[in-house]
């Protein structure tokens, strides 16, 4: 093949062109960087230097000063408003949207901003107007949603549900299980006034919705014993095996309760001891620890709590065990046992709590409702020591 020497004059023409391109690009980045202000290279530095609060300074007075910075203006707002500093982040934004020039996407970016703002700072009222003006844009689901965390808040539960079968409607996601809660949480309410009828209307709205609310299948027992009539409900919280029998235990005094109102104790004491056979609970050890202490004394009890213990160990199981031993130890060993008892009992209270699933959060009381996070449902109806056997048992059982 023979080699086509003028190719080799090109290459001088190509290094020429290379060259004048880079000398224009490098002339350009010149020019943007000497129209940029002073102060945006201070923030920078104190950006590196991890000085965020003048870096923060910095950028204000930039955006100040220029108009044309309106991405920093909401980078700056979400920033205030990350921070706690949510009247800093509402002027920023309030300030936006007061711009003749802003350009109507801008505006919408603006009043969404704005209505975190008012939610964040607990102006329920103003956020509110906020998201219903964003209905009918591009943020509507995300309006949404806000919208739906406002009326929870305010216990707007009607409107709760409005909301949440909107979002269901609009997105893959399913609302059942809040949506039941929300009729739950009326029902609580009609409830509290003795208004049974009307509660009744809205726990079967809630099974309907969802038919394994275990919520709302107690509510009805707890209706049912208002208006006398035990036996119905019975009936009610025993669905709650078919329902999610884990949360037996939050119905286990209930069920005793009716069962002794009744004089029918021993089948409500059977019944109990076969859920606790089936299914363990330390809730469920408790109740029928106290109730055979109460009618069939100290040593009935302490064989209970052996078995159980032996069967289920937990500090709380030995808890039980040595206030059962404790109440027929001889005087002389009562002193040591009373000191092994304390120690236990302390240690196994920091253990009885129930612990949300979502964000971890802790309380001795069973939450339907996260009062941290908001989340429904996302505490197991066991005490934070169960859970944690139950997850060895089952990494151990995968190993």
């Amino acid at each position: 093949m023979e080699f086509e020497y003028w190719w080799l004059l090109t290459f001088p023409l190509f290094f020429s062109l290379g060259w004048m391109a880079a000398r224009i690009d490098i002339k350009h980045v010149l020019s943007e960087s000497r129209r940029l202000p002073a102060s945006y290279f201070q923030g920078l530095n104190f950006l590196l230097n991890e000085q965020t609060d003048k870096a923060i300074e910095a950028f204000i007075e930039i955006a100040k000063a220029d108009n044309e910075t309106v991405e920093l203006q909401f980078a700056l707002g979400s920033l205030f408003r990350r921070r706690g500093e949510v009247e800093r982040a509402i002027r920023m934004h309030q300030s936006l949207l007061e711009r003749s020039d802003l350009e109507e996407e801008k505006k919408l970016t603006a009043m969404n901003e704005l209505g975190q703002d008012y939610l964040k700072a607990g102006l329920l009222d103003r956020a509110e107007q906020v998201f219903s003006e964003l209905q009918q844009t591009r943020y509507s689901s995300g309006a949404l949603k806000y919208l739906l965390e406002i009326y929870v808040l305010e216990k707007d539960w009607l409107k709760a549900v409005e909301a949440a079968h909107r979002l269901g409607e609009i997105s893959s996601r399913s609302y059942q299980v809040e949506i039941a809660h929300f009729f739950c949480e009326l029902a609580a309410s009609e409830i509290a006034h003795s208004d049974h009828a009307a509660a009744r209307q809205h726990l079967d709205e809630a099974l309907r919705v969802n038919r394994d609310s275990v919520r709302a299948n107690i509510l009805h027992g707890d209706i049912e014993v208002a208006e006398g009539r035990h036996d119905a409900a019975i009936q009610c919280w025993k669905r709650v095996e078919t329902q999610n029998p884990a949360h037996l235990a939050l119905v286990a005094e209930r069920l005793l309760a009716s069962h002794r109102t009744l004089d029918r104790f021993a089948e409500g004491m059977d019944l109990l001891r076969g859920y606790l056979a089936r299914y363990g609970s330390l809730d469920m050890l408790n109740v029928i620890f106290q109730a055979v202490l109460e009618t069939e004394g100290p040593q009935v009890a302490y064989q209970l709590a052996r078995d159980e213990l032996r069967r289920n160990p937990s500090m709380r199981g030995l808890d039980r065990l040595l206030e059962a031993q404790l109440m027929e130890a001889p005087a002389e060993r009562r002193q040591d046992l009373q000191l092994v008892h304390n120690l236990i009992h302390q240690h196994s209270a920091g253990l009885a709590l129930y612990r949300c699933e979502n964000c971890g959060f802790r309380a001795r009381q069973y939450f339907w409702h996260c009062p941290a996070c908001g989340k429904w449902e996302t505490y197991p109806p066991r005490r934070s020591e169960e859970t944690e056997v139950l997850v060895k048992a089952s990494m151990q059982d995968l190993m």
